[in-house]
């Protein structure tokens, strides 16, 4: 309860007898003194006993539905939308109302990576499917992605993916020229080549 750490959220709950509120062992509201902490299995049994679930932790509500929790599938799906626009970590704070800091910690601790990184994995995963299925300019993909400049888009597939944009595509047009070459022939027949 003193670390806040979400990993027993949902295993036990922490009734609080000074407000007769229940709460997750995660919740950020101020921690009550000892005396006043009552430890239970389920919701179901602290709801028994009187304590009504706390309106910031939302015990009440499915696991993974914290407000962290939609606080960070909010920004994904802003990412997922908006992946093209220039998204700064303000930029996300201003439309969510809350801190720059706030945002990029509630969105680490929920996910593992900051919004920014977040943000390159969709802008290159984007870029991939448009350099898989069409034959657009790679400043054009860098510029539909997100990217002001081609070369800051290519050094950072190029970073990711151990490959150029160029070099991806190239091989993957190599790839399919060898399987439309290769004999329709069954994999016995291929054993014994």
């Amino acid at each position: 309860m003193i670390r806040r750490d979400t990993k027993f959220d949902g295993k036990w709950y922490i009734g609080i007898v000074s407000t007769g509120i229940v709460c997750f062992p995660s919740c950020r509201s101020r921690l009550p003194k000892r005396e006043n902490v009552r430890v239970f299995a389920t919701l179901e049994d602290a709801l028994r006993a009187g304590f009504r679930p706390c309106k910031r932790c939302k015990p009440d509500h499915p696991l993974g539905q914290s407000p962290d929790a939609e606080v960070a599938n909010r920004v994904m799906e802003i990412i997922e939308c908006r992946f093209h626009e220039s998204l700064t970590l303000n930029a996300l704070a201003d439309e969510l109302n809350m801190s720059p800091y706030h945002l990029q910690r509630t969105f680490k601790r929920f996910t593992g990576v900051s919004p920014a990184a977040e943000l390159q994995r969709v802008r290159l995963q984007r870029a991939k499917e448009r350099l898989e299925t069409t034959d657009v300019p790679i400043r054009d993909i860098a510029r539909h992605v997100g990217y002001q400049s081609a070369s800051h888009f290519s050094a950072t597939f190029r970073k990711t993916f151990g490959v150029s944009p160029n070099d991806y595509r190239s091989a993957l047009k190599n790839e399919s020229v060898r399987r439309q070459r290769r004999p329709n022939c069954s994999s016995e027949e291929r054993h014994h080549a």
